[in-house]
């Protein structure tokens, strides 16, 4: 057994400790009137403030953030009475204890789990406002009790969560940010923050003044950067060229709330009436990246979006975006709106590399670069979908340059929107790979992802 087995092992026993040891515990907390049993010598060596509650005088019982009962004496001996938790709630003070015992917790909250503040039917809770609001909570608590290492964690979560999370979301985590004194999250905040385009009468409706003055001089700074790398051969030339690029850049924030909002029409409206270049302003990159699989649909059917537009130095597509996230939905709403699975970006990257990529990550690795956890049906289907796609166009090509050929093959498989919805939420399992066309090294990866299904999630 390796080192770090003996120590997966341990965490596991301490865990088991704290689920099923009741019969052992020597305290019992109250938390919205469930009783959490648990043993005092545990957290008092892992967390200053349990020590100094557990071997102090009487008087801790006003000690915040645990408040004991009127007359209910010392937390100590045997005929200790319960001890009511008012300052946190049951999920997270149980996400504490599970951190205390076992030194690792999932922050995230389990996925198609039906929870407040979430509306969307079969939602991972990786970025969404109740994923959000609890880590924003786990954080308050660890630093409340002094749980400095699981704080730290919660903080590089939070900062995964607002790359992707809607920008009322993301002002909150800003809050809590500056409260909380954490700069690094601070300054991904506010720069996602500066870059939403939102006006600062709107901002001051959930920011404070200084906040928002603060998000304005980040625009400015950005603002300035961006004219001080235009040429500038006249000074009247630099002034007409700096105001034509702040036009373009309120034109492209104007887009990305429109999107966000999934108002296409206004889209369509800033296309036709003020020549918006959908290209130029990567919208489509931009829907991909953040909206659902609806609004890309509908910005793929205004017919104005090169959907294999190469996008920075990279020269990614769409198409690149989509299989780095592992979307089912958004690989196939692009394949049918003809998006190129061949296409190369500068380093000569196909979206197909992408996904054999992170398929070698996932199986051999165990971990997969930027992405908090990855559900291996979705990965398991975006690669068959854009492998059937680069095949199937390839027997074209070849049946083109044949005499007489009437060959008319789909691009990839029938998907209609249940069959895309419900692949996104696990359904892929049940999808054939036999009749799909594939090679035998392609079968032997999906069986081995498929044999993982559901259990290895990735922190």
């Amino acid at each position: 057994m390796t080192p770090e087995d003996s120590l997966r092992s341990l965490s596991l026993d301490y865990l088991n400790l704290l689920i099923n040891g009741q019969a052992f515990s020597d305290v019992t907390f109250s938390v919205e009137g469930r009783l959490v049993h648990a043993h005092r010598c545990i957290l008092a060596a892992r967390s200053l403030f349990f020590r100094k509650f557990f071997c102090g005088p009487d008087s801790q019982a006003g000690l915040d953030p645990i408040r004991m009962g009127p007359g209910s004496g010392s937390p100590r001996g045997p005929s200790a009475q319960v001890i009511p938790v008012n300052s946190v709630g049951y999920e997270v003070f149980l996400l504490m204890l599970q951190f205390l015992y076992s030194g690792q917790v999932s922050i995230v909250p389990q996925k198609h789990e039906p929870r407040p503040n979430c509306g969307e039917r079969g939602c991972w809770h990786t970025h969404c406002t109740s994923a959000v609001d609890l880590a924003l909570e786990t954080l308050a608590a660890a630093r409340s009790f002094g749980v400095e290492q699981l704080a730290l964690l919660t903080q590089k979560q939070l900062a995964i969560m607002v790359e992707k999370a809607s920008i009322e979301d993301v002002m909150k985590v800003l809050i809590a940010s500056r409260k909380q004194e954490m700069h690094q999250l601070w300054t991904t905040c506010s720069h996602l923050v500066a870059n939403s385009g939102l006006p600062p009468e709107i901002l001051a409706k959930h920011l404070s003044v200084d906040v928002v003055a603060k998000i304005e001089e980040l625009r400015l700074k950005s603002s300035l950067a961006r004219r001080s790398l235009m040429p500038h051969h006249h000074p009247h030339h630099h002034d007409l060229s700096g105001a034509a690029a702040d036009l373009e850049d309120q034109k492209i924030r104007r887009m990305r709330r429109a999107l966000d909002s999934s108002d296409v029409e206004l889209v369509k409206l800033m296309v036709m009436g003020e020549g918006l270049n959908l290209d130029e302003a990567l919208a489509l990159h931009y829907a991909v990246e953040n909206c659902s699989r609806e609004v890309v649909k509908a910005l793929l059917e205004l017919g104005a979006a090169d959907v294999n537009y190469p996008a920075g130095p990279a020269g990614k597509t769409p198409l690149h975006v989509a299989a780095e996230m592992v979307s089912p939905d958004m690989v196939a709403v692009l394949l049918d709106h003809h998006a190129d699975p061949n296409v190369r970006t500068v380093d000569g990257i196909t979206p197909l590399d992408v996904l054999r990529t992170l398929t070698s990550d996932f199986l051999f690795k165990g971990a997969v670069p930027g992405l908090a956890h990855i559900e291996p049906n979705k990965l398991r289907l975006c690669l068959e979908l854009v492998q059937s796609a680069a095949m199937v166009i390839s027997r074209e090509e070849g049946n083109a340059n044949a005499p007489h050929s009437s060959v008319t093959t789909s691009i990839y498989p029938p998907m209609g929107d249940e069959h895309a919805s419900s692949a996104s939420s696990g359904g892929a399992a049940n999808m054939s790979v036999s009749g799909s066309g594939l090679n035998l090294d392609s079968r032997m990866v999906y069986l081995n992802l498929g044999a993982q299904n559901g259990c290895r999630k990735i922190e």
